[in-house]
């Protein structure tokens, strides 16, 4: 078996049914090796119940591009420091504007930890499972349809953390917190049991859930109340609900972007962090707080992140930022003018400001030919996606975590 053959017609065709075809010829080749698709729940129902103590944070990164080639990169640091506890990742819409169903993304990291000699779980999540609140509000039953069905799919690839994102539904209108959490807990309950009904047996699905829109006002702990003595009443004792929460603690998917295309500096709340972490361990024995939009945010904060507890962070945009970097200038400029054909600026946007929050929106249209660059190039992103790995792992404490997930995390 040629796996980098297997990889490039896995990413080029558009036959779902031969995605699937590959996809289950891979899964079987990493099964023989020793390799599995994993749940990271009972790891982190463990850090909830006080068996394991805290002092790392698990990073979960978002591959837009080149997955093969920057999942290899992921692996071979987490081999060279005997790292188990990360997570790969891919949202609801990135998976559209990158062109990547979940069986080809789930596919494709497989291939990566067979290439790279993996052996053992690989955590793959649903990132940002959400509700899109205009076409909730157009027609609910519809959104939440397509929204279930695409959990199926991603379950049936493999992806078994899935993080439900039903907080675009808060009503901050409302003076009651429950009132304004109502729709956000009852969705993600209504979800919740959906996933228990349609996961593997012997596999319990690491389920997350959020309480405030990221890039909105800071999550506060009467929130995380509100939402979660809510969402367990509606969900009933007799089913594992969530075992993270993600919050908002003054980050911004991207960053916030300036007229010049520069990055503005983010002051992150860690205390409301810290704060939030200790709360959802103690009062309801979750892993704790989830940080997401982090990956923009200065090196000098990351070793902050395992000193007040947080569960997981979601690193996505600086990868992506690596890859535009070495591209080179004839294929990026032809990207530009596909976002800008393809996508209107606003009227407060300058330029800068419109190609470097839009660009991630050619990556799919252009996937054939970033996957084809010269290796000189991906030589080029490779080396400083390494060093970029290597620091965030370093500085987020995985390492030597490989025994600690190989306790607790199981597979069927």
């Amino acid at each position: 078996m040629d796996i980098e053959e297997d990889v490039r017609e896995l990413v080029f065709t558009s036959d779902i049914e031969r995605k699937i075809e590959i996809f289950e010829t891979i899964r079987e080749e990493a099964s023989e090796l020793g390799i599995f698709t994993a749940s990271i729940h009972n790891l982190y129902r463990a850090r909830g119940r006080g068996e394991i103590g805290g002092g790392f944070t698990v990073p979960a990164i978002n591959l837009r591009t080149l997955t093969y080639d920057l999942a290899r990169v992921i692996l071979r640091v987490a081999r060279k420091l005997q790292a188990g506890a990360f997570i790969l990742e891919l949202a609801r819409t990135e998976m559209v504007y990158t062109m990547q169903p979940p069986v080809e993304y789930a596919g494709v990291c497989l291939a990566a930890a067979i290439t790279e000699g993996w052996r053992g779980p690989l955590f793959i999540q649903g990132d940002h499972f959400q509700i899109n609140l205009q076409r909730y509000r157009e027609d609910p039953e519809r959104e939440i349809g397509d929204l279930k069905a695409l959990i199926k799919n991603s379950l049936a690839a493999g992806f078994y953390n899935i993080d439900i994102d039903s907080s675009t539904l808060v009503d901050l209108s409302k003076k009651d917190l429950k009132e304004q959490q109502k729709l956000n807990f009852g969705l993600c309950a209504e979800l919740t049991k959906f996933i228990r009904e349609h996961q593997p047996d012997g596999i319990e699905v690491s389920v997350g859930g959020e309480i405030g829109e990221i890039g909105g006002k800071n999550s506060t702990p009467e929130e995380l109340i509100a939402f979660m003595d809510g969402y367990l009443e509606v969900l009933g004792s007799s089913l594992e609900g969530i075992s993270k929460i993600s919050v908002q603690t003054g980050t911004t998917h991207g960053g916030v972007v300036l007229p010049d295309g520069s990055i503005a500096e983010v002051k992150l709340d860690f205390d409301t962090l810290a704060t939030l972490s200790k709360l959802a361990r103690e009062r309801y024995r979750l892993a704790g707080a989830v940080q997401h939009g982090a990956s923009t945010l200065p090196d000098e904060v990351f070793h902050r992140f395992p000193e007040v507890e947080t569960a997981e962070i979601h690193l996505a945009t600086q990868f992506q930022n690596i890859v535009f970097e070495h591209l080179p200038r004839e294929l990026k400029n032809r990207m530009y003018a596909w976002v800008k054909e393809n996508y209107e600026r606003s009227e407060d946007q300058t330029e800068e400001q419109f190609i470097y929050t839009t660009r991630k929106k050619a990556l799919g249209h252009f996937k054939t030919e970033l996957m084809e660059l010269p290796p000189t190039i991906k030589g080029d992103i490779v080396r400083h996606a390494e060093r970029k790995f290597t620091f965030l792992f370093e500085q987020l404490n995985i390492g030597n975590t490989m025994p600690l997930v190989n306790r607790y995390v199981s597979y069927a």
